[in-house]
């Protein structure tokens, strides 16, 4: 691409974005923290998501000595919901090495802030870019359908090879004298305009030096690789009740869903049937004896590279002491206590029919799961 081309489509874009952006929170500061913040929500999450989460999170964390002050457990209630809970994991933890290593003071280096927990390339150059007005671009997923189709790149958005491509394409159009707003403005014309299915090309300011518009292929780009297909997982859970209370259990605090709480269970064994599942694990995990009281529903969830079908039972306590496998520790509430802990969002979908029985509901035996009432 020619310079003079490259500086109208910065020009064109920047006009646009000053004139036709979404009025989102953390486009209205330039604090570096704020915009860290959100950049961590933002990652696989959808902008109408995160917003009443970005509200929350800040009026809770204001600050980035708030949120290294804070314990583990009250950042990820927070969270709670908005998955993928690592992010608020490492944003913990990198808090706190911001206020031992830098004062309290995000680093305007980029080698430093990509030594923190979890800041890769992208949000090193979101935070730098937008909140120190430093030119690195920025490549979401947003922008590289963009890039994908202004200059008709044949490297497949989803292979990690790919990305140096698109690193190097975006870079060259960077506006280096507004690389803060030339980058939100790639980014929102990926979310509003060129959008994956249905781009808006008759409104789009860039639509005449758009390779892929001029010949008719803009449904061709990105191109993706095929993935295949994610495996789906049959799992078991047991709501134990001891009198008034039930019992809950805290995941490790590294690793898939670290830290949060949950109800005894785990994966079904070929052959094996749900509610002798539930059993299984629940003996295995804790060490109770308990009865099947009630099937109580089924639960459909997807994490990033499996899906889990969850087939939830009443259950009530018999006999043992709670003897820990895997997790690190674990309480007797009652259902009413049960808002104060964080728990994953397949465990959250079924929640609220908790507190519609009680201790005097009736038994039920249950042979199956098959039978959903």
């Amino acid at each position: 691409m020619k310079h003079r081309e490259a500086a109208q489509i910065r020009k064109q874009l920047i006009q646009w974005y000053q004139n036709h952006h979404r009025s989102l929170p953390w486009r209205k500061t330039k604090d570096p923290y704020h915009i860290w913040v959100s950049e961590v929500m933002l990652q696989q999450t959808q902008v109408k998501t995160v917003v009443p989460y970005f509200q929350r999170f800040i009026s809770v964390f204001p600050t980035v000595e708030h949120l290294a002050r804070a314990d583990l457990q009250t950042v990820l209630k927070l969270w709670e919901g908005m998955g993928y809970y690592a992010r608020a994991r490492n944003l913990h933890r990198a808090a706190q090495q911001v206020v031992a290593l830098f004062a309290g003071k995000m680093p305007r280096g980029r080698k430093e802030l990509r030594q923190l927990p979890g800041i890769g390339d992208y949000i090193a150059s979101a935070v730098l870019s937008i909140g120190f007005d430093q030119p690195y671009a920025s490549v979401d997923g947003n922008v590289k359908r963009v890039l994908a189709r202004l200059f008709k790149i044949e490297a497949p958005v989803n292979q990690a090879k790919g990305l140096a491509v698109f690193k190097t394409a975006a870079d060259k159009l960077l506006d280096r004298s507004n690389p803060g707003i030339f980058n939100q403005a790639m980014m929102e014309l990926g979310a509003v305009v060129c959008q994956p299915r249905n781009p808006k090309c008759d409104i789009c300011h860039i639509q005449s030096q758009c390779a892929a518009y001029k010949d008719g292929s803009i449904h061709k780009y990105p191109l993706r690789l095929s993935r295949n297909p994610i495996p789906e997982y049959p799992i078991a859970v047991g709501v134990i009740y001891r009198k008034d209370r039930l019992l809950i259990t805290r995941r490790p605090a590294e690793g898939l869903l670290g830290g949060l709480w949950e109800f005894p269970g785990g994966k079904i064994e070929k052959g094996e049937d749900p509610a002798s599942g539930c059993l299984r694990e629940i003996r295995e995990e804790v060490g109770l004896e308990v009865t099947i009281d009630s099937y109580l529903t089924k639960v459909k969830h997807a994490y990033t590279h499996f899906r889990i079908v969850m087939e939830v039972f009443r259950c009530r306590y018999v006999s043992g002491e709670v003897k820990l496998k895997a997790h690190t520790a674990y309480r007797w509430v009652r259902p009413e206590e049960l808002d104060n802990f964080p728990f994953p969002k397949a465990n959250l979908k079924f929640m609220h029919l908790l507190h519609s029985f009680s201790k005097e509901d009736p038994e039920v035996t249950v042979e199956s799961a098959g039978g959903q009432r």
